[in-house]
């Protein structure tokens, strides 16, 4: 796991992707991280590729792609799941059972097509510790 030292700055493009993460912007900010995880070869790649998984998902559901939302939830755990309990600021176990609560019943849906409506009230968010300057 890797801890930031009060020297250390966020990288832009991961704040850049927050920021639209966090205005439910799911594609713009998969293609912020995208562009952050193609150069990125550090021990924190496979983080960056949870969160860009994570922002699809919701996009996907967000658009009714109910199966493939579904696909990618799974896949999510296995990412950011290596970085618990926290990451480059990020409380992974919050994150990940708020993320779990949103997609819950996606995640419990064996129907193909199955019409599941986004609760908004239950979007994750992330909010980082240091918060960036």
């Amino acid at each position: 796991m890797e801890m930031m030292s009060e020297s250390e700055e966020y990288e832009l493009l991961y704040l850049s992707g927050i920021e639209k993460f966090n205005e439910c912007d799911y594609y713009e900010s998969h293609e912020v991280w995208e562009e952050l995880w193609t150069e990125y070869r550090g021990p924190s790649r496979k983080y960056y590729q949870g969160l860009i998984q994570a922002a699809v998902a919701l996009y996907h559901f967000g658009n009714g792609n109910i199966r493939g939302a579904r696909k990618l939830h799974k896949s999510v755990h296995g990412y950011l799941e290596l970085f618990a309990p926290r990451h480059l600021g990020l409380d992974i176990q919050k994150f990940l059972m708020e993320f779990d609560l949103c997609l819950a019943e996606v995640a419990a849906s064996t129907e193909d097509f199955p019409k599941i409506e986004l609760n908004p009230d239950l979007l994750p968010e992330i909010h980082l510790d240091p918060p960036p300057p």
